[in-house]
């Protein structure tokens, strides 16, 4: 029976593991660039921090457009269709730079207005550093773009270790340019900011250059990236726009409770800061099986086989638990030490960060499987709309208003933030699991779109 599926055990883990060494790399850099940082003082940290947060409600949309493409590719692929799949790259690709560009001119223009909109009085410190990192973080926005949507292609076709070679290279640069830029030339903040953006150049210009090359399994082509076709644009934005809503919406959450915490002082602000960079250690392998599973479920969609889809739903969810549980575990073990990496925080900051990251790991291994990576089975079987209703219904419910309520009403601080974050995957659980059993995923394919 094994030779008849679509992916082999042996094809499965060609596709994820590359995924979860580029997602690990990707976070270990994040961890890396924090504790540079914090060498230059815990305003800086909680200033990185802040714009980070605004930064990622950007990134989301290039992600979500880049999961719009893969989607369709995918599909086209499992229905081998390969011209179509060919013009949906091409459109993804010319997309996903416009994007780029049109997210970039208000973050520069209006960067001060920008931040004080986000988090009202801040430390006259923390928004200086704030400022200098986002002025160059957004000239990066157009390349990042270009490279997620070249890794979506990748990943489409089940070839995930080109977005990890590249994913390499951009991380190389950046870590080494951070040490150097922060250590010898004593650029403090820039040191970070500076790094990121040459790196997020190079990627994305290399990946432009990587998916046009002729004589691959799916490649760019000149009429693909000259020629505007609404109606293949239109299915990409059909998966991406509610992808779009439900994330940006979800970063977005994440900016009004994060406002809430700067309201208890910059330690808060700093082990919140500390705490988000451990914890998506426990959440590699989700993170990549939740890539995998768009890949993996959208072929099985567009092939009109909804029995292979259901097998392969619960075959990388299991795997999922199985290797996010155990990453997890670990966290739970070495959490000194690995808040002790942060080594210029104060020890009330160190603590409230300890307890913070030991609340997600915790919390994790039961509910943040089914929270992140199950819906992306859903939106591969352009079960879009459920997924973004829950998902904008839950950050209402649980995380803004539960924020509010324990973090401000009650004083609670950066904890009650956390807490309300697990109330809302335990309400995400609890319309997904039943969603995905009853089957009603399988009717929303329309080959015809």
């Amino acid at each position: 029976m094994e030779n008849q599926r679509l992916f082999s055990n042996q094809k499965l883990w060609k596709l994820i593991i590359p995924l979860m060494i580029e997602q690990g790399l990707t976070i270990l850099v994040g961890m890396a660039d924090g504790v540079m940082v914090s060498s230059v003082g815990e305003a800086a940290i909680s200033g990185v921090s802040l714009v980070d947060m605004i930064n990622a409600v950007i990134l989301v949309l290039f992600a979500a457009l880049a999961t719009g493409g893969a989607v369709v590719t995918s599909q086209f692929l499992g229905a081998r269709n390969m011209e179509k799949a060919r013009k949906s790259a091409g459109q993804l690709v010319l997309m996903a730079v416009a994007l780029g560009i049109i997210t970039m001119v208000p973050c520069l223009i209006f960067d001060e207005e920008l931040l004080m909109l986000c988090f009202g009085a801040i430390e006259a410190d923390v928004k200086a550093a704030g400022l200098k990192y986002l002025q160059i973080t957004a000239l990066s926005f157009p390349f990042i773009a270009l490279y997620n949507a070249g890794a979506a292609i990748y990943r489409s076709v089940g070839n995930s270790k080109v977005s990890m070679q590249v994913s390499m290279l951009m991380n190389v640069i950046n870590v080494v340019g951070n040490a150097f830029c922060i250590f010898v030339l004593k650029w403090g903040v820039y040191g970070v900011a500076v790094p990121t953006l040459v790196s997020r150049a190079a990627a994305g210009i290399y990946m432009l250059v990587r998916t046009a090359k002729p004589g691959q399994e799916l490649s760019l082509t000149k009429e693909g990236l000259t020629t505007i076709d609404q109606r293949m644009m239109g299915n990409i934005l059909r998966i991406g726009i509610p992808s779009a809503c439900e994330n940006c919406f979800f970063s977005l959450g994440r900016l009004v409770v994060a406002s809430m915490i700067t309201l208890f002082g910059t330690y808060q602000v700093s082990a919140n800061a500390v705490a988000g960079n451990i914890d998506r250690l426990g959440i590699i392998m989700g993170q990549a099986m939740g890539l995998a599973m768009v890949t993996v479920v959208g072929q099985c969609v567009g092939a009109r086989d909804t029995d292979q889809a259901v097998y392969y739903i619960k075959k990388l969810l299991r795997w999922t638990y199985l290797i996010q549980g155990a990453s997890n575990v670990l966290i739970l073990i070495f959490i000194s030490p690995l808040v002790g990496l942060y080594g210029a925080l104060s020890e009330e900051t160190r603590q409230l960060a300890m307890q913070l990251s030991m609340l997600h790991a915790s919390m994790g291994i039961v509910f943040w499987p089914v929270s992140f990576v199950l819906p992306n089975a859903l939106r591969a079987a352009n079960d879009v709309k459920f997924t973004m209703w829950v998902g904008i219904g839950s950050m209402l419910a649980c995380r803004i208003f539960g924020s509010w309520l324990l973090c401000v009403h009650f004083g609670m601080g950066a904890l009650g933030v956390w807490i309300a974050m697990i109330t809302d995957w335990v309400c995400r659980t609890a319309f997904f699991v039943p969603r995905t059993v009853r089957g009603t995923w399988k009717t929303k394919y329309q080959p015809d779109e």
